[in-house]
């Protein structure tokens, strides 16, 4: 036994695994060599979709980039996220459009007119040679609904610059939008504590 309790020929045997597992890697990275914007989709039943985009975004901000943030349902102003945002304006643009899920509205037409104009600050948005990625926050949801056009969607994603990421967010992501994308994620919902009783809370849910 060595210093540390463990027999010779297991740190041996685990230095051969490594070395096998590096040189496969390897092998894996060696064609890797293309870089560009992808189109980037984060659904499910699970918590967590928007708050990956979040991650993402952090990323971009650390590395210096411009990104635009367009949130098609959500209506609250005093997200954690919105106020880290503010604190980069010369990285963020953050257009909180929505007035709240469908239910809390009850207005199909005041849905509608609110989406199509998040689509349309999401295109000028995509559009901006500065910007490096751009974040759909529940756009899903307004697909879902046919609150704004799927082919005008796919048609403006295929159209995008190169090196532009988009990520689109929200539940029931449409079949077109998930064979169209480059990077799909489902959140799959195992536990979560609003079933015991647990309202939503700062810096968890916002």
């Amino acid at each position: 036994m060595n210093e540390n309790g463990t027999a010779p020929d297991v740190n041996e045997r685990h230095r051969e695994r490594m070395k096998k597992r590096k040189a496969a890697r390897d092998r894996l990275m060696t064609g890797k060599t293309e870089e560009r914007g992808l189109v980037i989709v984060h659904t499910g039943k699970g918590k967590g979709k928007s708050s990956a985009a979040w991650g993402m975004a952090l990323r971009c901000i650390g590395h210096g980039f411009r990104i635009g943030v367009v949130q098609f349902i959500k209506g609250r102003g005093e997200t954690g996220e919105h106020k880290l945002f503010r604190r980069f304006p010369d990285l963020v643009t953050h257009r909180i459009m929505g007035e709240g899920f469908t239910w809390e509205t009850q207005d199909r037409e005041r849905d509608i007119a609110a989406a199509t104009a998040a689509w349309e600050a999401s295109k000028a948005l995509m559009a901006d040679p500065g910007i490096r990625m751009v974040i759909l926050d529940e756009l899903n949801v307004a697909l879902r609904y046919g609150y704004v056009d799927l082919d005008d969607v796919l048609d403006a994603l295929a159209r995008k610059r190169p090196g532009l990421h988009v990520v689109v967010t929200g539940r029931n992501a449409r079949d077109e939008l998930v064979e169209f994308a480059d990077l799909v994620t489902e959140m799959t919902l195992v536990k979560h504590p609003f079933r015991e009783g647990v309202k939503g809370q700062p810096g968890v849910e916002f």
